[in-house]
């Protein structure tokens, strides 16, 4: 396809984000308004779903938990997670939730991790690990044993019968095809190479981090393109660009100047590096399908993937996403080269 004289490759997989935010009086709601906009998604023909990961807030704490209950209520889209920050994991534990949603779920399970000391770890170190906090080890090697685990090495030196019953020394149940669906969310060159040699995919948001250049299309060109130069299927290595898009095209008068609201409080942030990590955020793009297929054609990063998740904004209603995701898979999407999944 091309657009005012660019050629842009067709979009093959679209997929949505959703923090899943509730009201801490009345968490089931919230709850269920996220596990309703999956549902619909799955009608509107999207491929993939995914769920934030949001500790000691009220946003998605158990997204596996959650996902689990979406696996029950649909049958085709992709369920994943943007992101599991492991910090606050035992990787053991978490490889058991992981393969027995994705075989509940027939094999349609996203897992998508991260690494790094838990946030507010100082606050809450005494409660998440309060007699092992100074030996946990928050870096690649907790993704390793993640991936290990899955894979099916064995997690016991102990197999076999005892009394009446049986043990395995892998984690149970076993979901061959799991490993190869892992993603890893990263936002710096280090994290991308490392990502791409341990032959993950790569989750790629609308946060990078500035590390040579404030110019946020141009990070995330040269992320993607690390990760593929280093992963052993090089240039077919999958990419999931996330970023959050707001098309506006069925929106009532009062929806549009909400979102446009929305995305001005925001704008400061994306015009320079933010805080001592330096981490830099790309603008929410707002307006018709027609506008926003422009300016992602002028986005070099995304020319460079064939798959998106586009992100929910955090605050909005439900029948605004419900807008939102109508627009984006009959009007965006179709105007990007994509096609529904039936």
């Amino acid at each position: 396809m091309s657009t005012r004289g660019v050629v842009v490759e067709p979009l093959r997989r679209l997929g949505f984000l959703t923090i899943g935010l509730f009201d801490g009086a009345d968490p089931r709601a919230g709850h269920e308004s996220t596990l309703r906009i999956i549902e619909l998604g799955e009608r509107l023909g999207f491929d993939s779903a995914w769920v934030r990961h949001r500790h000691l807030q009220y946003g998605i704490s158990s997204p596996v938990a959650v996902l689990a209950a979406a696996s029950q209520r649909t049958s085709r889209i992709d369920l994943g997670t943007a992101v599991i920050p492991l910090g606050w994991e035992n990787p053991l534990r978490l490889a058991e939730d992981l393969a027995t949603v994705d075989v509940l779920s027939g094999g349609r399970l996203n897992p998508g991790v991260s690494v790094g000391p838990p946030g507010h770890f100082a606050a809450v170190r005494d409660a998440l690990y309060p007699d092992t906090a100074d030996q946990e080890d928050f870096g690649y090697p907790r993704v390793r044993r993640l991936l290990d685990l899955v894979r099916g090495e064995p997690a016991s030196d102990f197999s076999g019968t005892e009394g009446f019953e049986s043990f395995s020394d892998r984690v149970q149940p076993h979901s061959p095809g799991l490993a190869s669906r892992i993603w890893y969310g990263g936002g710096s060159l280090g994290s991308a190479r490392w990502a791409g040699e341990t032959g993950l995919n790569l989750l790629t948001s609308n946060v990078v981090k500035a590390e040579d250049s404030a110019d946020f299309d141009r990070i995330q060109l040269r992320l993607i393109r690390e990760f593929r130069a280093h992963h052993p299927d090089g240039d077919k290595a999958r990419v999931s660009q996330g970023l959050v898009v707001i098309p506006t095209d069925s929106a009532t008068p009062e929806q549009r100047a909400k979102y446009l609201a929305y995305a001005e409080s925001r704008t400061p942030r994306t015009n320079s590096p933010q805080g001592p990590a330096r981490m830099l955020f790309a603008r929410d793009l707002v307006g018709s399908s027609a506008e926003i297929v422009d300016r992602l054609a002028a986005n070099t990063a995304f020319g460079e993937v064939s798959e998106v998740a586009f992100a929910l904004p955090f605050t909005f209603d439900h029948d605004d996403y419900v807008q939102i995701l109508t627009d984006i898979a009959t009007r965006l999407g179709p105007a990007l080269g994509w096609r529904p999944t039936t």
